[in-house]
């Protein structure tokens, strides 16, 4: 993998970051109130927001770590989407026109008209900590993989990252971000429209795209539905459209870093066909990015791929007391590689169920050799763990026996690797799509994709500490400091808000540790508050007899339980928000009379 780019790439890369930070600065220059800092004078149209919206939550994770999830389980993670324009919906009908009546700066504001300042404060809290951690994510991704590709100082770049974004977020607040994602989010649908051309082109020319398709289809890369009710499965129709619909009900319409993209709009149908737009839009772009994994998969069963997509890893384990078995597995790869061109290409020109079943078996093996390896860079890369796990070695080698399935050889190995503990620098799939953006990408179109991933993360942190710093400063400093504020002082600690955010995300993300999918870690952190967040708001909305400090009560509850519930692994992620919502809204039920009787209740 180079440890350089070309002068094109990078003129590419420099005139593109240059060009959106430097255009949001001079386009917002100037924001004198809080009306146009934090709301951007109410100017945006629907295209402007429903663009925005997506940009804000299309962070450089979704890009890198979505086609790292396609290329390893296939297209069955858009089923996490499905709830997305049902919430979109009920938002516009619910949620919008509340926030627009009341003419509120924060979704929290509404809180405290509704139950208490302390409601308020604590929703607030609660948006803090979850979007803080998230913000320090969003930059950390791409510092990480950037760095471990290209062989940059990781420190360097989380710096770099994050000063881009502070510059023109703090220079003109909400306005800024809004301007500003357009241009990110051209830079993403061409960035990626482009690079499923030249991955569809790269693929032998005697397979069509059709055939493509048809060949991971025999490896069930191309399962969209599961309708199954298997709770150990994280991604089926079920959980997108129930756990699904709470999450991004609670996301789009309780998260600030979302609310505040839609407040800024013109009106409150711009706000609403913004929101719709979004809805009619997003699930068609998420299932294109995990195309563009699948197609990388595709690729790869006519060229020779790595064992392992981390260079260094690599390099690691060879120079170490296992090089040898690792030899032996890349040697195994090689073979297992020849006869799976062969196979797939005959599946390309003829769909038979019997070669589709051979090259199924074929993408098991290589999964299966995929987890030895990462057995073998584990152990070099930690000594520890050689002797706590050295019992798994009789276990991998049972499973060498003639009578077992491929595929079940490799559902048994990776569950034996989750049991031992992710070594999670070992985990390869969010680095696959860099990798292969370095190796294959010509010239100029690398620096485009590098823009792309950068891009994203701007566009995505900048809404998180422009969120951050105007709940901060309109939730927490301005609303229980009792001394009277004015236009200027408030534009100015918000300011200052955005700046001490951002520094705080770029601190989070040098002390950040990669999960094992980097998409999935960002929605765990988002799935153990937003249901408790959602439910705090539908009590307000539908529950009118419910007060302030039975809800209180009942949500520092539900945080705790939600997080033990996450913690001892109760269930899977996504069904947290419907748990948490569906549990602050009986625990305050439970606590209302109890309040209503006491000398200090409501």
């Amino acid at each position: 993998m180079p440890q350089t780019l070309d002068w094109i790439d990078w003129i590419v890369l420099i005139a593109t970051l240059a060009i959106i930070v430097g255009y949001g600065t001079w386009k917002t220059r100037g924001s004198k109130n809080v009306q146009d800092y934090v709301r951007g004078g109410n100017t945006s149209k629907w295209w402007t927001i429903g663009l925005s919206v997506m940009a804000t939550q299309a962070s450089a994770i979704t890009f890198l770590s979505t086609t790292g999830q396609a290329f390893s389980d296939g297209m069955g993670f858009v089923q996490f989407y499905f709830g997305l324009p049902i919430a979109m919906v009920i938002i516009c009908l619910v949620f919008i026109p509340i926030y627009h009546r009341l003419k509120v700066y924060t979704a929290y504001e509404f809180l405290e008209n509704r139950f208490d300042l302390k409601t308020r404060s604590l929703t607030a809290i609660l948006f803090l900590i979850q979007r803080g951690l998230a913000a320090g994510i969003t930059i950390f991704a791409p510092a990480i993989i950037l760095s471990v590709v290209l062989g940059w100082n990781i420190i360097t770049l989380n710096i770099i990252i994050g000063v881009l974004v502070i510059i023109y977020t703090v220079s003109g607040g909400t306005k800024a971000v809004t301007v500003t994602q357009k241009q990110q989010m051209f830079v993403i649908f061409a960035g990626m429209v482009t690079a499923l051309i030249i991955i569809v082109n790269l693929i032998p020319n005697e397979v069509s795209f059709v055939d493509a398709i048809d060949i991971a289809g025999a490896t069930g890369k191309m399962q969209v539905l599961d309708f199954s009710f298997d709770l150990e499965n994280r991604y089926t129709v079920w959980t997108g459209l129930l756990g699904g619909t709470f999450l991004m009900l609670s996301y789009f319409g309780t998260d600030q870093s979302q609310v505040q993209r839609y407040l800024s709009g013109k009106s409150m149908k711009e706000m609403q066909m913004g929101l719709l737009f979004n809805g009619l839009l997003k699930v068609p772009m998420q299932f294109f990015i995990l195309l563009v994994g699948v197609m990388v998969f595709v690729f790869y069963q006519f060229n020779p791929s790595p064992l392992n997509f981390i260079d260094r890893s690599t390099e690691t384990v060879l120079a170490s007391e296992y090089g040898d078995d690792y030899r032996a597995l890349q040697a195994k790869q090689d073979s297992i590689f020849q006869i799976k061109k062969t196979v797939a290409l005959q599946v390309s020109s003829n769909s038979d169920n019997q070669l589709n079943k051979q090259l199924f078996m074929l993408d098991s093996l290589e999964k299966n050799l995929r987890t030895k390896s990462k057995f073998l860079i584990k152990k070099a890369v930690d000594k520890d763990y050689a002797t706590q796990y050295e019992n798994l070695e009789s276990e991998i080698k049972s499973l060498n026996s003639e009578d077992e399935t491929y595929a079940d050889k490799t559902q048994a190995l990776e569950a034996m690797y989750e049991t031992a503990g992710k070594d999670t620098k070992t985990n390869d799939r969010d680095y696959m799509f860099i990798s292969f953006i370095l190796n294959n990408l010509p010239k100029g179109l690398i620096g485009l994709l590098l823009a792309v991933i950068l891009s994203a993360a701007m566009s995505s942190t900048a809404s998180e500490i422009n969120a951050l710093a105007t709940i901060t400063s309109i939730d927490l400093y301005g609303r229980n400091l009792s001394e009277d504020k004015g236009d200027d002082h408030m534009v100015k600690m918000t300011k200052w808000f955005t700046l001490g955010w951002g520094v705080i995300a770029i601190l989070i993300a040098c002390f950040a540790n990669l999960a094992e999918n980097l998409i999935q870690l960002v929605n765990i952190i988002g799935s153990i508050f937003y249901g408790n967040v959602l439910g705090i708001f539908l009590l307000a909305f539908f529950f009118k007899h419910i007060k302030g400090n039975a809800v209180f009560s009942a949500a520092l509850i539900t945080q705790v339980i939600v997080i033990i519930g996450w913690w001892f692994e109760w269930m899977p992620y996504l069904w947290l928000n419907l748990f948490g919502c569906i549990l602050v809204i009986f625990i305050a039920h439970l606590l209302q009379p109890i309040f209503k009787m006491s000398t200090h209740g409501n």
